[in-house]
């Protein structure tokens, strides 16, 4: 950095970065910051580049942690940063760029420092570093210098709320920012993109990147951070009246996916027109300081994946949840997750609540399309559920769109290809479907939208088939999978309420997911045959007794279960298991019959079909009773067509249940309560959320890289 490094191998030696993390303080004002801030490169892009980076400048970074409490350095050079920052908003009277830049440059640096030191300190030793009184000595840090922490936290915020990105003339009224688009029109052929634009770009991506920076105190305990100094500064005093506009600005950041700048392209070179381009109080900066530090090369090819993606908008969305996890404290609720909660429609009129200080109003329809749009990530899908879960605003709007198929779709796709997602990711997906299913509207409306030729969907060619039949093939394939594979009973659960709030309003169901539901029922009457006999055989085991008849195993005495041993006892805990599935999925046949039968001749037709699956459950005590009504569907639908003839086609035998549907006495039927099951989080949902996130922002941020040897909150294969 500075005059003479070109490559990363030579930045140990480079006397900018040595005198930094030197003995010696540097001065705010000294000339030296001018030298060290003029390098231009491409920022780094994954975390190869990083992982690179960090090891090159380990030493520098070492040197500094070590005489920063009796230099200062580090508080130097964010004051520089922030007198930097400030001057962005003279820009018109200075006429140059060189200040965005720098600014930008020693933003970079401050960001690279922060990870060193928090991954090596407390928060607490973090403090003194920014702490550091030069008036009163060498080596003290005085309670009344100003504080740093709080000031850069607020400069970061506003650099990301205020800094305008493509085209800012459009979306500022501001005379400044105006100028220095005229400015910039004037000198780059490319327009204010190609320049202004990048460096802009660049720049809100730094300081989204130093927050989460900032907050990553949190990879390094295995607790969660009840108590936090960034936390209280973030939630409390200067930053607090940010925070809408902060959730807000990210939102619109992962709603717009501005593209990343090609490498390079924010390069400036030294102009011929004079001293233009030359900070005014250093005019004096040697040609020879514009030398291009690169991690790819400027002018390199961006990557594929990168040309796909919006590193500001998936940097946002990493921060915006990091941010909604925060924990609450004792005297003030976390004010990011209440800014979530609160917002509202643009198109929405009414007031807002006079409890809330941090609501806001932003474009449901824009973020509703990106949000479609963007499920393949784990971080849009946790998007999507803390809006579904938490903003009843959001909630409301998404139920009443006309296109909900743009949306379930691709949470339908992550179930599908469940085998391809880690767990969290899957249970995200299927949580967001049983709150979706939670409103009755949301269950008939998906009936009623026919979809064409779905490609992902490998098991059969389904060229028609309505949404609400696909989402019953999916879940249902869901819960195969984990029965065969991962055996989470959690899992089970949620596919199966997801099921249970549908049924009532099962409506001409495709009949392929007819077989499938009655298919998913057999599968689960051999496995349960399979666990009785294994449990059975474990009792006689224990009795000594291959021979001697043994009671029914529903009622074993618990002088009987004294004898099981530990594998024994769990053949019994498998069979509870498999009972309590059974009885969902008969609850599940009971309610489409007793509500819904004549919209479904497909399902009543998969049931005759099957009849012999349902024989061994009709005089068990834990079935008996739901078993009546569908026993008695049965036999009324086999008595009719037995009355029909031998040897019917297909079309007949459906032709005659659809006339038995209107002839059957509706009040045989027995009235069961309604299958209604709503989503909870657990207690102390940080304990999962938390972890979760910070494992997305360690495997999925942008340009950011941690030792893994270093994290303490995860384990290296849960995220």
């Amino acid at each position: 950095m500075g005059a003479n490094s070109s490559s990363i191998s030579e930045l140990p030696e480079n006397e900018y970065l040595q005198k930094l993390s030197g003995s010696e303080p540097i001065s705010e004002n000294d000339p030296f910051w001018n030298q060290l801030l003029s390098f231009s490169f491409t920022t780094p892009t994954n975390s190869a580049d990083l992982k690179l980076l960090e090891e090159a400048t380990i030493s520098v970074c070492k040197s500094l942690v070590e005489k920063n409490p009796r230099t200062g350095n580090l508080g130097s050079l964010i004051k520089v940063f922030l007198s930097r920052t400030k001057e962005l908003k003279i820009s018109a009277e200075c006429q140059n760029h060189l200040f965005i830049w720098q600014a930008h440059n020693a933003l970079f640096i401050i960001c690279c420092l922060l990870k060193v030191f928090i991954s090596r300190m407390s928060e607490e030793e973090l403090q003194l570093h920014f702490t550091y009184e030069e008036k009163a000595g060498p080596s003290s840090y005085g309670a009344e210098c100003e504080d740093l922490i709080e000031e850069l936290l607020c400069c970061l915020i506003q650099l990301i709320v205020e800094i305008p990105l493509l085209y800012p003339c459009q979306h500022t009224d501001s005379n400044w920012w105006k100028w220095l688009c005229s400015w910039y029109r004037g000198r780059y052929s490319g327009g204010v993109t190609s320049a202004l634009g990048d460096i802009t770009y660049s720049i809100s991506l730094e300081a989204v990147t130093t927050l989460i920076v900032f907050l990553s105190c949190q990879l390094f305990h295995k607790e969660i951070l009840r108590e936090s100094i960034i936390h209280r500064y973030l939630m409390h005093g200067r930053c607090l009246p940010y925070t809408s506009r902060l959730v807000k600005t990210l939102l619109y950041n992962f709603i717009r996916q501005e593209r990343s700048p090609p490498p390079g392209a924010h390069v400036f070179q030294q102009q011929t027109d004079g001293g233009g381009l030359l900070y005014g109080i250093a005019s004096g900066v040697a040609t020879g300081l514009w030398t291009v530090f690169t991690l790819g090369g400027v002018g390199s090819k961006a990557s594929a994946q990168l040309e796909q993606c919006s590193p500001l908008a998936s940097q946002s969305l990493l921060l915006l949840l990091v941010l909604a996890n925060l924990t609450d404290t004792p005297d003030t609720p976390n004010p990011y997750r209440q800014a979530i909660m609160s917002f509202k429609n643009t198109q929405d009129n009414t007031a807002f609540s006079s409890s809330n200080p941090h609501a806001f109003q932003i474009n449901f329809n824009s973020l509703y399309t990106a949000l479609c749009d963007q499920q393949k990530s784990d971080q849009a899908t946790l998007l999507l559920y803390m809006l579904l879960h938490q903003n009843s605003n959001m909630r409301t709007y998404v139920l009443a769109r006309t296109d909900i198929e743009n949306l379930v779709l691709p949470i339908l796709e992550i179930l599908y290809h469940v085998e391809e997602r880690n767990s969290h990711h899957v249970y995200m997906a299927l949580i967001i479907l049983l709150i979706l299913t939670e409103d009755d509207g949301f269950n008939r409306s998906i009936h009623e939208v026919i979809l064409k030729n779905i490609t992902w969907y490998a098991e059969r060619v389904l060229t028609e088939i309505s949404l609400g039949s696909l989402l019953i093939l999916v879940v249902i394939r869901t819960i195969q999978y984990n029965m065969t594979r991962t055996r989470d009973k959690y899992l089970h659960t949620n596919c199966l309420a997801a099921l249970a709030n549908m049924s009532a309003q099962f409506r001409s169901l495709h009949q392929y997911a007819a077989q499938r539901i009655i298919s998913l029922f057999s599968l689960l009457s051999k496995k349960h045959n399979k666990v009785l006999e294994q449990a059975t055989q474990s009792l006689r085991g224990s009795l000594g007794s291959n021979d001697s008849p043994l009671p029914d195993y529903h009622f074993w005495e618990m002088s009987d279960c004294l004898h099981f041993s530990e594998t024994k006892l769990r053949h019994a805990q498998d069979l509870n298991v498999i009972e309590e599935v059974i009885r969902m999925m008969l609850e599940i046949i009971n309610s489409c019959l007793t509500n819904s039968l004549h919209h479904n001749p497909n399902l009543v037709y998969a049931l005759l079909y099957k009849r012999d699956l349902f024989e061994q459950f009709r005089t068990h005590p834990s079935f008996q009773d739901i078993m009546q009504n569908i026993d008695l569907v049965i036999s009324f639908f086999s008595s009719r067509l037995e009355q029909a003839g031998a040897e019917l086609s297909v079309e007949r035998v459906l032709e005659i249940i659809k006339q038995g549907a209107v002839a059957l006495p509706k009040d045989r039927l027995r009235k069961f309560p309604e299958l209604k099951f709503k989503y909870v989080e657990e207690e102390q949902p940080e304990e999962f959320f938390i972890p979760y996130v910070w494992s997305l922002v360690y495997n999925s941020a942008v340009a950011l890289y941690w030792n893994p040897r270093d994290i303490q909150l995860f384990t290296m294969d849960s995220g």
